[in-house]
């Protein structure tokens, strides 16, 4: 997967489409992303035990649902447009993120 934590992201399609935020957590596995501010959900939550004399707090809780990996795509951060990642090694070996759209790397 060649998104990471921290990158800056833009939805390409679904219903937050043009929305911009950070990639808070990624799930290799399922190939999906949970990106700050994108696709909130409401959970109904019951008040329950925790083991001790003090139950959970109950209510409604809005949080963020994982998004599949390809509906955003990477913000190059030289131009400020969504951009197409491509890898490449280095004079050393490693393995570098490149920009498609400018061809700079990406730290």
């Amino acid at each position: 997967m060649r998104i990471k934590v921290g990158d800056e992201v833009q939805v390409i399609s679904g219903n937050d489409k043009g929305t911009r935020g950070t990639v808070q957590r990624v799930l290799p596995k399922e190939n999906r992303i949970v990106v700050s501010g994108v696709n909130l959900v409401k959970k109904h939550q019951r008040p329950r035990p925790t083991g001790g004399r003090s139950q959970a707090q109950g209510g409604i809780i809005e949080f963020e649902a994982p998004i599949h990996v390809s509906n955003v795509m990477l913000i190059c951060p030289e131009t400020g447009e969504p951009t197409r990642i491509g890898v490449r090694r280095d004079e050393n070996g490693n393995r570098v993120r490149i920009s498609k759209k400018s061809g700079n790397p990406i730290s």
